[in-house]
C-alpha cells in the first residue's frame, strides 16, 4: 500500500534537505514509532512494516523510548514475550 501525505513545500525541502535520501524511510519509522506509543501497532508488526526481526523492532522503538511491557495477567497466564511481541 502506498500512503500519500501533504505537507507545505518549505517543509518538504528542509526536510528533504536534512534527510536526503532517507526522507521516505524516517517517514515510514515515525508512522511506526507513533502507531505502537498510541497502541494502534504492535511490536510485530512494527517489525512487518520496517522489515526487521521482533529483536530489531524493539530496539528500534526502545531508542524513542517506546517500551513494551507484559501485563501481569500476561505473566499470570505464562504467555511468553516473544509471542506477546509478535502479535
Amino acid at each position: 500500500m502506498s500512503v500519500t501525505i501533504s505537507i507545505p513545500t518549505n517543509i518538504e525541502e528542509h526536510l528533504a534537505a536534512e534527510w536526503g535520501s532517507a526522507f521516505e524511510r524516517k517517514t515510514l519509522e515515525a508512522l511506526a514509532a507513533e502507531g505502537c506509543r498510541s497502541g494502534a501497532l504492535s511490536v510485530g508488526e512494527v517489525a512487518r512494516m520496517l522489515e526487521m526481526s521482533i529483536n530489531e523492532a524493539d530496539g528500534f522503538l526502545k531508542e524513542r523510548e517506546i517500551y513494551v511491557y507484559e501485563t501481569l495477567s500476561d505473566i499470570d497466564r505464562g504467555v511468553d514475550l516473544e509471542e506477546l511481541l509478535a502479535k
